[in-house]
């Protein structure tokens, strides 16, 4: 039985066992299964790995896929440019090679949603972890400029009390890659003054369950685009097994 899998530290949120067993049954894959692995460290990596010698395959997600990296044989030039893992593939020689998946995921979905390029796109991204680093590699790709926000005032970012109306109007895209309105959390969002949000506005938010979260509540409320994680979630996960079956 070829088994693949996602580690993180809480996986109650995630759509990916969902996905991958859907996936398994459409292509008729019955020596494939896909299980959840709640990690309470990144360094638990190497006794999962122990106790199932089947593993074909993982998926990395908050808050390991920075903290991975040290338990891995190499990495990608996908990890290696976006300086975070969310795919580990098993070699048969028992190498471990990271790769990141969640960038190609992001770009490609944003392609069909941010329709402005070049000084008119100004982006912000709310958060600085591992999927923050991947979204602004896919920014810069595009095109794109942006700013990190953060809760830490001693950064080389904003922080969430210099987000005033004025700094909203100058940035069209909003992106969300903090965990915050992920299920069963539904009642937080990040601090905005959505009151600035309007049509001219486009709101993405890396979060996929549930479907809407506050944050884009708020935004759609307000008049802005708004679309959440799961295309990108589908994309990177297409890619991932292109990784696994390579």
């Amino acid at each position: 039985m070829r088994t693949f899998g996602l580690v993180g530290r809480s996986l109650t949120h995630s759509f990916s066992q969902t996905y991958f067993t859907q996936k398994f049954y459409q292509l008729g894959l019955d020596d494939c299964r896909y299980e959840l692995f709640e990690l309470a460290t990144a360094s638990e990596l190497p006794a999962l790995l122990e106790r199932h010698p089947n593993l074909a395959g993982l998926n990395v997600t908050i808050p390991y896929k920075e903290q991975v990296w040290p338990f891995l044989t190499d990495v990608a030039s996908s990890a290696a440019l976006v300086g975070a893992v969310n795919v580990i593939e098993l070699r048969l020689d028992g190498s471990l090679i990271g790769h990141n998946t969640d960038y190609i995921g992001f770009r490609e979905s944003l392609r069909n949603f941010y329709p402005l390029r070049g000084p008119e796109a100004q982006a912000l991204v709310l958060g600085t972890g591992g999927a923050a680093k991947a979204v602004g590699v896919a920014l810069r790709e595009l095109g794109i400029a942006h700013w990190l926000v953060s809760r830490d005032p001693l950064g080389a970012h904003l922080t969430y009390a210099e987000l005033t109306p004025e700094v909203l109007a100058a940035h069209s895209l909003i992106v969300n890659t903090t965990p915050l309105g992920t299920y069963p959390d539904v009642t937080s969002c990040p601090t905005l003054p959505y009151e600035a949000l309007g049509p001219q506005h486009y709101l993405y938010d890396l979060v996929y369950n549930p479907s809407e979260t506050l944050f884009l509540q708020k935004g759609q409320a307000a008049g802005a685009h708004v679309k959440n994680g799961f295309d990108m979630l589908e994309r990177q996960a297409e890619a991932a097994w292109d990784i696994w079956n390579s």
